[in-house]
């Protein structure tokens, strides 16, 4: 007799399939401030209802599939119930913790839920679905043409950036170096946080002239205006300040061949010999078969800009052997983000 066999389990499929349910239900949950409010003290449902301004229809199912997604603890259960934050959710989630990650979940809320819905038409012309389609300026042009939103941005990208900065700063070895220059430096993050682990190095954050200010005040509360300054240039027409390192934290991945190929060269030329050039990024698996994130930051980079894409260790290996760099490695950071380092 033949053996029978169980057919596969479509649960995956559909899991995935109704994803952007729970994406929906977290993201409008950092919107309505859900974790900032329960830091003050537990509450009842009403009581969070009332605070986040939920209508009574939608308290139950809102607060309690925030607890099945494992985003909320509730103590007791019916009406009297009280909901508080995970140990997670408290640290990442709370607008006043100096951990929150909660700003590019806001980004992802506003702007980038409805852009996927045009991935199709991404996908087949190849063309970006973001403000541009609808005759409205870039991303960036739209983002530095206003300081107060230009800034908000920033913020949004601190929480999840820091993770992998502070990872980066423990890991790679920078007692070799005494010069670090970040490209592409926003509010100086980058520089604070290696500055803080390495008395010796001294900093240098670089970015367009409306940044400046930004990243001087962020350096200033940081105690560190003495270890770490600014630059002011346009990485496509000015040369690089010279250093021992040169770093790029989620710059490469925003541009074309053409331009990675532009910032890698200007890299090469800004450091002195024997110097490092580190990019963080979301770096996609050789074989492109594992860091689904970095992939998927590689759709989300066609839907921003089109051409722009992520890349392997292994793509960056061969730019960088290109513009004369003659050794590599690859540090694992947080979560899917890795440092791509080439040295001169």
């Amino acid at each position: 007799m033949p053996i029978s066999t169980s057919p596969p389990d479509p649960s995956s499929i559909l899991q995935t399939a109704f994803g952007f349910w729970s994406s929906k239900v977290l993201l409008t949950a950092v919107e309505f401030g859900v974790f900032s409010h329960l830091a003050e003290r537990p509450m009842t449902g009403t009581e969070l209802g009332v605070a986040t301004g939920v209508h009574p229809r939608g308290i139950a199912d809102f607060f309690d599939a925030l607890v099945a997604m494992k985003f909320l603890e509730r103590d007791g259960d019916g009406p009297g119930a009280r909901y508080a934050n995970t140990p997670a959710t408290a640290l990442y989630l709370d607008r006043r913790s100096p951990r929150y990650v909660g700003g590019i979940l806001e980004m992802l809320n506003a702007r980038l839920f409805k852009y996927w819905h045009d991935l199709p038409e991404a996908l087949r012309t190849g063309r970006p679905q973001n403000e541009s389609k609808h005759g409205q300026k870039g991303v960036f042009e739209e983002l530095y043409a206003e300081l107060p939103r230009l800034e908000q941005f920033m913020g949004a990208m601190t929480g999840l950036s820091r993770i992998n900065f502070e990872a980066l700063a423990e890991k790679f070895d920078f007692s070799r170096f005494k010069t670090l220059c970040d490209v592409g430096g926003a509010t100086g993050l980058l520089s604070i946080e290696v500055a803080r682990r390495h008395p010796d190095l001294r900093c240098i954050s670089f970015d367009l002239p409306p940044v400046e200010t930004i990243a001087q005040r962020h350096i200033a509360t940081a105690g560190l205006s003495d270890r770490v300054t600014t630059a002011a240039g346009d990485f496509f027409k000015d040369p690089l300040p010279r250093a021992d390192v040169i770093t790029m934290g989620m710059i490469l991945h925003d541009w074309n061949l053409e331009k990675k190929r532009h910032l890698i060269r200007s890299a090469y030329d800004a450091l002195q010999p024997g110097g490092a050039f580190i990019v963080v990024e979301a770096l996609i698996d050789d074989a492109r078969r594992e860091n689904l994130f970095g992939l998927l930051m590689s759709l989300n980079m066609l839907i921003e800009f089109g051409d722009a894409f992520d890349y392997s260790g292994a793509d960056f290996q061969g730019w960088c052997r290109e513009a004369g760099f003659r050794s590599f490695e690859v540090i694992p950071l947080a979560g899917p983000s890795s440092a791509a380092i080439a040295y001169k």
